[in-house]
Parts: C-alpha cells; sequence; structure tokens
C-alpha cells in the first residue's frame, strides 16, 4: 500500500521507519516549497501534488497547520485519513472549542475574542486569572497571554488588537485559568470501523511552555485512565475518527479537561517505541490503511525526554540500559526539538533510579525540565 503524508518532519520520517515491516511504501508532500520528497532521505520526487494523490492509496497529515486549498485538494480524492474537519479543529482553537463542546466532553470555560466587546465579554465571565491563545500557530508556548489582575486588562487589550489587526483572519480564545494538580496526555487509534484502542496516559512536565518529558510508569488510577478513554471515544466518534489521535488533558482532583488536542501522532507518544509493544507510529499506519490495530499495553515504564537545540548528547547515553536515542536529521538550532531519548525501566521505581543516572550526562542548562523534575520526585 502507498501512503501519502502531509508534511515531512520528524514524525513523518517515524512513520515511514514503522511502515517499512508493515510493508507500506511513504511519500511526503512538504507544505513549505510544495515537494513531494521521501519521508527519510528528503530526496525530491518528480511529483506534483496532485500526481501524488493519484499514487497514494491513502493520504495522511504528520501536523495540522495545513493550508486549507491543500486540505480540500486532499479531501476530495476521498483518500485522507483523519479527514479535513479534524485536522482543521487540531489547527484552530475556535473550531476545536467548538468541538468539545459537540462531545460533550469538559474543557476550561471560555470566550472567543475577535474584538474589544468580546474582550470585555471575556473579563466579565472568566475573571482573572486567564490565558489567552491564538487561535492559530501558536503553539510551544508561543501566541499566548497571561492575565494576572484587572488592572493590566487595558494594557493588554493594545496588545490584543495589535496582534487581531496584524492577523484579520485570526481570533484569541480566552480561557479562565485553571488550577490543574498535573498535566497529563492520551494517545488512542481509531480504525475505519470504528474500533478504539488507546495507550497508558502519559504525564507530562514542560519548560517554558515546552514539553520537556513524558512519563509512563501505570501509577495513574483506573477511574482515571477509563475517564481518560471515555473522552477519547467521544471526540473519535464525534469526528468519525480513523488514524492517531492525541488529547492533552488537565488533572483536577478526580476530574479530567481537556486542554487541547492533537488529530496525528504526537510528541507526548514517543515513549511508546520502546514501552509499547506497538508504537503509536505503527498504530496510526495500520488505522488509516485498513489494518487491525496493535497492542497497546504497557510493556515497560518508561519515560521520554525530548532533546531541544542540541545535535549531540554524551557517548555515554549510547551504552546504558534500556535507553535509547532517536535523532531527526534536522540542523541545530536553539530550542528546535532535535530528537528524543527513551528510558525504560523494570518498575517506577528503578525508572525514577535511571533517569538520575541519566540526568548527569544531560546538563540543567539545555534539560531544565528534566532536572526540576527529578528535584521535586
Amino acid at each position: 500500500m502507498q501512503i501519502l503524508v502531509l508534511g515531512a518532519g520528524q514524525l513523518a520520517r517515524m512513520m515511514a521507519l514503522d511502515g517499512l515491516p508493515l510493508n507500506l511504501e511513504l511519500r511526503a508532500f512538504d507544505v513549505g516549497p510544495g515537494k513531494v520528497v521521501h519521508p527519510l532521505s528528503g530526496d525530491s520526487y518528480e511529483q506534483s501534488l496532485s500526481q501524488a494523490i493519484d499514487w497514494a492509496d491513502v493520504i495522511t497529515s504528520e501536523f495540522e497547520h495545513i493550508p486549507y486549498d491543500v486540505l480540500e485538494t486532499c479531501e476530495k480524492s476521498g483518500k485522507m485519513y483523519p479527514d479535513a474537519r479534524a485536522i482543521k479543529a487540531g489547527g484552530d482553537r475556535c473550531q476545536e472549542k467548538q468541538l468539545l463542546d459537540e462531545a460533550n466532553v469538559a474543557n476550561a470555560p471560555h470566550v472567543i475574542i475577535t474584538d474589544r466587546a468580546s474582550f470585555e465579554q471575556a473579563l466579565s465571565k472568566l475573571a482573572t486569572p486567564m490565558v489567552l491563545k491564538s487561535a492559530r500557530a501558536g503553539y510551544d508556548g508561543k501566541g499566548q497571554w497571561r492575565l494576572k489582575s484587572m488592572e493590566d486588562a487595558q494594557a493588554l487589550w493594545q496588545e490584543l488588537a495589535a496582534f487581531l489587526e496584524a492577523n484579520p483572519h485570526q481570533a484569541i480564545v480566552g480561557e479562565k485559568m485553571i488550577p490543574f494538580d498535573r498535566e497529563v496526555s492520551l494517545v488512542g487509534a481509531r480504525t475505519h470501523d470504528g474500533s478504539i484502542k488507546v495507550y497508558p496516559l502519559a504525564v507530562n512536565h514542560h519548560y517554558q511552555g515546552v514539553l520537556n518529558l513524558s512519563i509512563v510508569d501505570g501509577k495513574q488510577s483506573e477511574a482515571l485512565e477509563a475517564q481518560a478513554q471515555q473522552i477519547f471515544e467521544a471526540i473519535a466518534n464525534t469526528l468519525n475518527y480513523v488514524g492517531v489521535l492525541a488529547i492533552e488533558l488537565f488533572v483536577v482532583g478526580e476530574k479530567l479537561l481537556v486542554n487541547e488536542i492533537a488529530p496525528r501522532v504526537h510528541n507526548s507518544g514517543h515513549w511508546s517505541q520502546q514501552g509499547a509493544f506497538v508504537s503509536q507510529f505503527d498504530n496510526h499506519l495500520r488505522a488509516v490503511a485498513n489494518l487491525p490495530l496493535g497492542d497497546t499495553q504497557l510493556r515497560t515504564p518508561t519515560a521520554m525526554i525530548n532533546i531541544l537545540g542540541q545535535d549531540e548528547v554524551a557517548p555515554d547515553i549510547y551504552s546504558m540500559p534500556g535507553t535509547r536515542v532517536h535523532w531527526y536529521g534536522k540542523s541545530k538550532r536553539p530550542g528546535r526539538k532535535m530528537g528524543h531519548i527513551n528510558v525504560t525501566a523494570q518498575d517506577a521505581a528503578q525508572l525514577i533510579e535511571q533517569l538520575n543516572v541519566t540526568a548527569k550526562w544531560l546538563p540543567r542548562e539545555q534539560y531544565p525540565g528534566l532536572h526540576e523534575y527529578l528535584e521535586n520526585s
């Protein structure tokens, strides 16, 4: 089977690697330059997008910020999974909020802000503290503002008004800031016939708005895992979704609130490459190719550490037991996701021990989230 991936980054690369044992051939459409490329080598094919669509049996995506004209062209082929609605919802917080309300899943109280009147409505309905996010293109802490006090509201409005004026097709989502206990994410897959399998919850640790560390150790309660699966099923079934879907959630006591969704394989699911029997990349391809889903159970407690802005790690890490380094083949740039490290152990306690050893070779300056987590463990 032949699969065209919209996007040519590291997620397409990892899909291609897992596609080989499944006898699936992948090509990627690099949206920026508009080229069809090999997802591993980067070599270009002499194909236009329309020719690549004709070549493919299935079209899927590795990210959600895809030009709408490209989505519409692919959607018309009848080959695209997940479909354009799901991808648009993942890339536009206004559409995402509409989806969550339609699926009747709990999320933070919110107001869509497009002008001064709706900003005043947000102040009245949500009060402070409040977090504000651009509807599109905001990620890893970008395109976000915080309002801690009403005294700062008018000054903040000047920033928001300038943003809206410079981006006439944008909106801003104002959300009540939720005092949550921790952030978790659920990655799951849904097939053409509606079959669903989910992975265990990952606990995420951010530093300055960027994911540094995800841990899956099987210690989340059965009730929380079941609640997360119910949320996944509600959203996936509302969308008639096909493929892997990631959902970021806030844990507030014994309740889960949806923070955001990602209609694709996800950074917080990279642990599954070593920690599960079948990885998220493998199961995404199985879902879109109409193959049975593989086992999503936790094979071994695992931590995923993001490598940010670095193109090498200490050689000792390569020889550490239960550890695997994954590089993305990118050029070095400050803050850029260059790769990740998966650390596995026999149980949760040993995983902390393994992370403490690993941290000796990963300087605090480049891995602040890891060190902060270990100091608080």
